[in-house]
């Protein structure tokens, strides 16, 4: 549906049919929720390569570009690798088991951790070396954590209601996967409001999900801020999810007029219904000094940029501020790779609605800013001092990235000072990459162990982006606690989530140091190749079609050709 103006009658007949289905999806039993995934995931592969190229042809490339690749891993294949880790759980504890199995969850330093990844066996082949623990809350226990997963389908439903989902604009399969927590998580009926900014994907979403559209489960609407309002007011909307900014959480929250900022102090909001977020911040990649080859530099400078450039930057969790030592002889050999592989990459655009605007007031401030693409693209500030400056206090939101050098003589001083740096500088807690050597991690282990509970974030990726973590379905994402209504920060709430876990902390993920073979010398052994992932992997597009073909049927016979692509990767 199109509204050229406000169309109230129709949405508020939307939202009146989603309240007529809500009460047949809360009885929906768990056999038949399983059965409406199990039809869907074919509707995802038979429509991923159109869902891919429509999301290149968005961005300025063709579906044949190296650049191609990020639309099969944010579109498809995070969809198939939710649906399968919803349907793995799901199946678990309809056959009579606990969602967990009782080994994954442990107590460590007075901390209940929840080894979550890798889930099955599949999952080690593909992603060898990859780990993510889910860390909760302090004080909840192993057998609380036990109890209280999943509990749509262990004697707590929720009672039937309509949640409200507000599209990101950036990463495809956000707003497919928010529907699909919403549904499966929290047992609510979803009226989804595309982006206007990529709002060309509805008809892919509503073929996806065309068997809940039929049964009054899911709706799609197109539209901007005044339909979005008009929804989030409306009586018959009893919860909102969004992804986006704090300024669109605080708008909706306590509006825009003069009365704002009195109603925020006065914690009076115009809606004070249940409002769950994911809304960025300002993510740092810290890079702890060791004992590096040159091959590491590159790998890492590889890594490095993947986590800015992947999407020009356009994500909440792309790395902004990279933290690095000041007196690591090592400083300058990661920059000048880095200036590398930015120099290397294929020509490609900051697509997103006003990334001009804001790449030019980077320039603008920084006149010691490097360029390394084409245009005012694929920025890097070499030396930010000043901590009231624009790449630490704000989100960017494009290509561009800033160095903060930090003192520290030893591994264990530097982290410190990054901790510290992270924790009560930067704004945003959603996501942060720590990359640490092993032999590194092992010499000053209390130091690195220290920094990982320490940083205050929801996702905190070691030799892994953390963005990593938004694909895998069993990890969940979300803001580290502790942001209220008034003050907002990275959002409140986790989603994806398969094993619906409640009293989350963080996750942390975990990665090679580096690939297959050189792993077993650097202390990091694994059967990982390039991960596919990369900006600069080779073969990244096919393989993450083939990926995601055997994810969502996997088989032994079409492991080879996975392999045989990722190896050339």
């Amino acid at each position: 549906m199109t509204f050229s103006a406000v169309d109230t009658e129709r949405l508020d007949h939307t939202v009146a049919e989603l309240r007529e289905g809500a009460a047949s999806w809360t009885a929906t039993p768990i056999a038949e929720r399983i059965a409406l995934l199990e039809r869907l995931m074919p509707r995802i592969v038979g429509n991923a390569a159109d869902m891919a190229a429509a999301g290149a042809h968005a961005k300025g490339y063709g579906p044949d570009s190296p650049w191609a690749a990020e639309d099969w891993i944010g579109a498809p294949w995070a969809l198939v690798q939710n649906v399968s880790a919803y349907l793995r759980v799901l199946r678990r504890i309809a056959a009579g088991h606990d969602p967990l199995d009782a080994a994954a969850v442990h107590e460590s330093d007075g901390r209940t951790l929840v080894d979550v990844f890798p889930a099955t066996g599949w999952d080690t082949l593909l992603l060898n070396g990859f780990t993510a623990q889910v860390w909760m809350r302090a004080g909840a226990t192993a057998q609380q954590v036990r109890d209280r997963a999943a509990g749509e389908y262990r004697g707590r439903p929720g009672r039937p209601a309509v949640a409200l989902v507000l599209g990101a604009g950036n990463v495809a399969a956000i707003t497919a996967l928010d529907i699909l927590h919403k549904l499966y998580v929290e047992g609510q009926v979803v009226i989804a409001k595309m982006n206007p900014v990529n709002a060309y994907l509805r008809p892919h979403f509503a073929h996806v999900f065309a068997e809940f559209v039929e049964r009054g489960w899911v709706r799609f609407i197109d539209g901007g801020a005044a339909e979005g309002g008009h929804l989030a007011a409306h009586e018959g909307v009893d919860a909102i999810h969004v992804t986006g900014s704090d300024r669109t959480h605080d708008a909706i929250v306590w509006g825009t007029d003069e009365l704002a900022g009195e109603r925020r102090r006065n914690d009076t909001p115009l809606i004070g219904k249940p409002f769950t977020s994911e809304l960025g911040g300002v993510s740092p990649c810290i890079v702890t000094p060791g004992p590096w080859s040159a091959a590491d530099f590159r790998f890492q400078a590889e890594h490095i940029v993947t986590s800015k450039m992947n999407n020009s930057g356009h994500n909440c969790i792309a790395s902004q501020i990279l933290v690095v030592p000041r007196s690591w002889d090592g400083t300058e050999r990661l920059l000048a790779e880095i200036r590398r592989v930015l120099g290397e990459l294929p020509p490609r655009t900051d697509y997103y609605p006003g990334a001009e605007q804001r790449l030019g007031a980077v320039l603008k401030a920084h006149p010691q800013a490097e360029v390394h693409g084409e245009g005012d693209s694929r920025i890097v500030v070499p030396d930010i001092i000043d901590h009231d400056d624009m790449l630490i206090t704000g989100e960017v939101f494009g290509s561009a990235l800033g160095v903060v050098r930090l003192p520290g003589d030893t591994p264990a001083e530097f982290l410190r000072h990054a901790v510290d740096f992270a924790n009560d500088t930067l704004p945003g807690t959603l996501g942060a990459t720590l990359v640490v050597h092993p032999r590194t991690e092992k010499a000053h282990h209390a130091a690195v162990r220290a920094a990982v509970a320490e940083l205050r974030y929801g996702t905190l990726g070691i030799n892994c982006w953390s963005g990593i973590g938004f694909l895998l379905g069993y990890t969940p994402w979300g803001a580290h606690p502790g942001h209220t209504r008034q003050d907002i920060g990275s959002g409140i709430g986790f989603v994806h989530n398969a094993f619906m876990l409640e009293d989350i902390e963080k996750t942390v993920l975990r990665a090679p140091f580096a690939p297959t073979p050189r792993g077993l010398f650097t202390g990091s052994p694994s059967l990982s190749p390039r991960p596919p992932y990369f900006v600069t992997n080779r073969t990244s597009r096919t393989t993450i079609e083939r990926v995601t073909r055997f994810t969502a049927a996997p088989g032994i016979a079409k492991l080879p050709a996975v392999f045989a692509s990722a190896l050339r990767g």
